[in-house]
């Protein structure tokens, strides 16, 4: 390439990570994630592993700077640079990997294979970024930025892993084209393909039955790592809501509280369990409420609870993911050394070991609404491993997502994790019910399709039939067979690296392939 100075490439791969960040909501210009892609395979064609990975940290920044930036609007600057500077850490890993793999087929000519292994790396990248360390944190993926876009359908078939790899595919003939003055046909055709077979994709809009669900966004006193701190305050605007809802004509089958709606234990304070009680004789209805409870002793627990009309014990979902550093925090004595707010997490939270799925009779039939508590909805295998289970019960579902973005202000956080929900919806052909304690909050189509969203820090209580579905997508048929196909061909390109016969030209160098390229085709 000509412009092989790490002082042109780095400005390239900068400009390439911004626009991953426009393509993430509140900017939502989905296409732009295409370009970013494209630039940032451009800047890393023909370069040295060690200048790669300079040169993927330098997109990661530009990317997770400003799209976490709602991760220090409370807790200040060096919780969000640390986790931007660690999430940017895989881009620059997969960068120095795909810069080292690609290097004996750039020099050989071989440019499709070589641009092809763009979008198996970036599904790598994510694989490894959404599992470790801590479980990991699969915030702003490629495909979450796709919500809007018709290559969402592709998550029906291989879930978010798939359309990142049709999103960084599309990527392919760019880096082509710009690499060889001509139209890369076979790689233009791929491209083709993945674009317009996304319309072709099925996805539902029916289902076999409706549920009228009633959700309530009850507000919070104020934004902030003290919104709950007049927890009976947050706890009285939910039953007010829910008292407002039953004033209507609406008669749920259901209605949903949002994730910390009664931060005190309503198991344990008779005063909590009444009020509780009280918005259930309300609406006469089942009601889930998003609750902290006290155990196990010393941990606490982040809880979805079903109450019934009539009494009796609530049935139960604990959150199976708490978030490190915010729920509980791991190897606290270190962390401290960056940050004394290590120490607002005060207690644990304890960690649930199993999906649930709550039974409700609906006028319509009986269905099952499956829990997810906050940035659960963006691990794959948590989301796929709770609709099978339900699917076990032989009822049609919804998926509830229960969250509370008081912590985040005014932030995109809520609009990220709402669009995260819309691919959800797609990939396990489901309604999802998203409820915030202070927005957004909607009902989300099987298709991925909408509702009009609530406005941040304003109760209300959003009402609507809701298609129930069941059956199983041929993503949640096949699990994680992306991953495991974007494992296999990279293990094919090392062995094709490391089985190389040597040609006594420098590895990975920049001038190694510049004669090729005037001779070579993709």
């Amino acid at each position: 390439m000509r412009y092989s100075s790490p002082a042109v490439r780095l400005p390239i791969a900068l400009v390439g990570g911004l626009l991953l960040w426009l393509s993430f909501p509140d900017h939502d210009i989905e296409i732009a994630a295409v370009g970013g892609v494209a630039l940032i395979g451009l800047a890393l064609w023909d370069v040295r592993a060690r200048v790669g990975a300079l040169i993927g940290l330098v997109a990661g920044l530009a990317c997770f700077l400003p799209t976490l930036s709602w991760s220090g609007i409370f807790v200040g600057k060096v919780p969000w640079f640390a986790l931007a500077i660690t999430e940017s850490l895989y881009v620059a890993v997969m960068a120095a990997v795909l810069a080292w793999v690609q290097a004996p087929l750039i020099r050989r000519g071989h440019r499709l294979p070589a641009a092809l292994l763009i979008p198996v790396m970036w599904v790598l990248q994510e694989y490894v970024r959404g599992s470790w360390p801590y479980g990991g944190f699969p915030w702003a993926r490629l495909a979450f930025s796709q919500s809007d876009s018709p290559l969402a359908r592709w998550a029906a078939i291989g879930g978010a892993p798939l359309v990142t790899f049709v999103v960084a595919l599309l990527a392919v003939p760019i880096v082509l084209l710009v690499l060889t003055r001509r139209p890369p046909v076979v790689a233009l055709a791929l491209a083709v393909a993945a674009a317009l077979g996304s319309i072709m994709v099925p996805v539902p809009t029916g289902g076999e039955s409706t549920a009228r669900i009633g959700m309530v966004q009850g507000n919070v006193p104020r934004a902030g790592l003290d919104f709950n701190a007049q927890r009976r305050q947050v706890l009285d605007n939910h039953v007010k809501g829910t008292l407002e809802l039953a004033k209507g004509e609406s008669d749920p089958d259901l209605v949903i509280w949002p994730e910390n709606a009664s931060d005190i234990d309503p198991i344990r304070n008779p005063d909590a369990a009444a009020q509780v009680q009280r918005a259930v004789r309300a609406v006469d209805a089942p009601l889930i409420v998003g609750a902290i409870l006290n155990e196990p002793l010393p941990e606490v627990s982040n809880a979805s609870l079903l109450y019934r009309p009539g009494g009796g014990p609530p049935e139960r979902y604990v959150k199976q993911h708490p978030v490190p550093f915010a729920e509980y925090v791991p190897h606290r004595d270190f962390y401290r050394l960056f940050s004394s707010k290590v120490d607002l997490v005060r207690a644990g939270f304890a960690k649930g070991d199993h999906p649930v799925a709550f039974e409700v009779q609906g006028k319509e039939g009986r269905f099952t609404a499956i829990p997810t508590i906050c940035f659960e909805v963006a691990y794959d295998g948590l989301m796929r491993d709770a609709v099978r289970h339900a699917e076990e019960q032989g009822d049609p579902s919804l998926l509830v997502v229960q969250t509370n973005n008081a912590t985040f202000g005014y932030s995109a956080e809520s609009t990220q994790q709402y669009a995260i929900s819309r691919v959800r919806a797609i990939e396990h052909g489901r309604s999802v019910a998203h409820v915030s304690t202070v927005g957004v909050s909607g009902f989300i189509n099987p298709d991925g399709t909408t509702t009009p969203t609530t406005e941040l820090f304003t109760a209300a209580q959003p009402v609507d039939d809701v298609v129930l579905r069941s059956g199983l997508t041929v993503s949640d048929r096949l699990g994680p067979w992306v991953e495991w196909t974007s494992g296999g061909l990279l293990l094919l390109a090392v062995g094709w690296r490391l089985l190389r016969r040597p040609t006594g030209r420098l590895e990975g160098h920049p001038e190694s392939s510049r004669n090729e390229e005037a001779t070579t085709g993709a």
